[in-house]
């Protein structure tokens, strides 16, 4: 069995990554990654299965102690009849009480947001979704990152110039 299926990603854990928000890291300093199940129809998994979903421009939400995914695009199941779904709803998470709270306090301090960092299957096939508690980046912390990658990336060029 082939690691790639359907043009999605396996990582370490043996999850199935659907959607990854590549732009959260950049756009955001993420301090803690929470990882919640989330409440989907029928359609929507469907939709899932076939790689068809966006996160980059959804964010959390936490209201009267449940915790919903608001603004993420999961489109509409071809192969449905009446049972199809709304393909911007808001979405219910799961987490613990504990975890809410956690995420509660955090969204309240200045600056701070609830970011989905990826939407991914587990290894028993059911839906998560890992939240990022973040600060959003100025301009000058996006311009030192970039410096400090590309000279990671000369640093591993000139080690293994050394090598050779």
């Amino acid at each position: 069995m082939s690691s790639k299926s359907g043009g999605s990603k396996r990582n370490t854990k043996g999850e199935k990554i659907i959607a990854d928000n590549r732009k959260a890291n950049y756009l955001y300093s993420i301090d803690e990654v929470f990882e919640a199940g989330i409440i989907l129809k029928g359609s929507e998994v469907k939709s899932l299965r076939l790689n068809r979903v966006n996160i980059s421009e959804s964010y959390a939400s936490v209201e009267d102690e449940e915790v919903f995914l608001i603004n993420s695009n999961i489109p509409a199941y071809k192969n449905a009849i009446f049972t199809n779904h709304k393909p911007k709803r808001r979405r219910k998470l799961l987490l613990h009480s504990r975890e809410i709270n956690k995420l509660k306090n955090a969204s309240q301090q200045k600056g701070m947001t609830l970011v989905p960092m990826k939407l991914f299957f587990n290894e028993k096939g059911i839906a998560k979704i890992s939240i990022g508690v973040g600060k959003g980046k100025k301009l000058h912390d996006k311009r030192q990152d970039e410096k400090r990658k590309d000279w990671d990336k000369q640093k591993s060029r000139l080690l293994k110039e050394n090598r050779n």
